[in-house]
């Protein structure tokens, strides 16, 4: 009987039932289910039914081997997913991971190289150590560009007239950054050989969030996080509303861990692409 009263068992009990032999124990991983023909037996419905409830399960990922002619297995356990970590904390590392690929591929959008540039400090460490020597290494960064009025920083009290002191600040950063990031890229091909292309592409609009993509198996994405801060700066103190995007929380993606997570790698590579290929513009570092 099932739990609705109705004689004919549905797909979604098999399914629930099944899955809560899995979390209870009773069904461990590596053991083989049984046949479609017995579990049609014990359920009292046709196998048609049980395949509907093997799949349900197959797609929530605790079955493996379904379809191949012999029972299925109770999947491992999916390894847990990574927790969000802060920019400077999470970048290094997945970059370095990512040069060891003998083709290192480097998409970014941001507000300024900042966290980039740092953390491309450890693995290029290690290309002048030789502990890993990629062949090529193709970087290409979208930036805001500097004839946008920025919806962030701004001032506090707001602009006044055309004096703009945070706009010159930022596009100095965004410029200083961006120049040493792509020397000491460049720098692998002279001491090293490798092939490095380092470019640039300016964005009509201010980035909300902070993506980068690693070799097209890994998604890192952060948000802008807004903050009323003060800084010196020439002489002035500058009162803003600004984002410390180094501190920002990265959330981590890649396509081996899951169907909902390549799904996102690839549509954030392809809306990068997009945006590469026609709203941005050539973006000179001056």
């Amino acid at each position: 009987m099932s739990a609705n009263g109705n004689s004919r068992v549905s797909p979604q009990e098999i399914a629930d039932i099944l899955r809560e032999r899995i979390r209870s124990g009773e069904l461990k991983a590596g053991d083989r289910l049984p046949t479609q023909a017995e579990l049609a037996e014990e359920f009292g419905v046709e196998r048609g039914t049980v395949r509907q409830a093997l799949y349900a399960l197959r797609e929530d990922g605790l079955l493996t081997n379904l379809g191949k002619g012999s029972p299925p297995r109770i999947a491992e356990p999916a390894p847990a997913r990574e927790e969000p970590q802060p920019t400077m904390v999470g970048l290094t590392p997945r970059l370095t991971g990512a040069f060891s690929a003998a083709h290192v591929r480097i998409d970014a959008v941001c507000m300024t190289a900042e966290s980039l540039m740092l953390a491309l400090s450890e693995p290029v460490r290690y290309v002048h150590e030789g502990r890993i020597r990629p062949e090529s290494v193709d970087v290409r960064l979208l930036l805001p560009s500097r004839r946008i009025n920025l919806a962030f920083p701004v001032p506090v009290e707001g602009r006044e007239g055309t004096d703009n002191p945070l706009h010159e600040r930022w596009l100095a950063q965004r410029n200083a950054q961006a120049r040493v990031l792509q020397h000491n890229l460049q720098a692998l091909r002279a001491t090293h050989g490798i092939d490095v292309h380092v470019s640039f592409r300016a964005l009509p609009f201010t980035p909300p969030v902070k993506l980068y993509l690693l070799n097209g198996e890994e998604a890192l994405i952060g948000y802008y996080m807004l903050i009323r801060r003060e800084e010196e700066w020439e002489s002035r103190t500058l009162e803003m509303y600004d984002a410390l995007g180094s501190q920002s929380l990265l959330f981590p993606f890649a396509k081996r861990d899951g169907q909902r997570e390549r799904a996102f790698v690839e549509e954030s590579q392809k809306w990068f692409d997009a945006l590469w290929e026609t709203i941005t513009t050539d973006l000179t570092l001056s």
